[in-house]
């Protein structure tokens, strides 16, 4: 569940933002550590790739809903009510 966290930037801004995150997530990018001797180094994303495509999916929806409304995630049950058990 998004938290609006991108909410108040720009348009152009936060498709940068989707694009990097489809692009990480396309590449298969993860958290890179490397240690040698006692050091070590970490790189890791401040958001995951996932979680930044749906912030950036979630304020764009917000910035404009009738642009952007294939970015509202819903949940859709269908239930087929002929075969009940009682």
């Amino acid at each position: 569940m998004a938290s609006g966290l991108f909410i108040g930037l720009e348009e152009e801004e936060l498709l940068a933002i989707r694009k990097t995150a489809v692009d990480a997530i396309k590449k298969g990018l993860a958290v890179v550590s490397y240690s040698d001797s006692g050091s070590s180094v970490t790189k890791s994303w401040a958001l995951p790739p996932k979680q930044m495509l749906d912030e950036a999916s979630y304020a764009l929806y917000n910035f404009d809903p009738l642009a952007y409304a294939a970015l509202k995630r819903t949940s859709v049950l269908s239930t087929n009510w002929q075969y009940r058990r009682y």
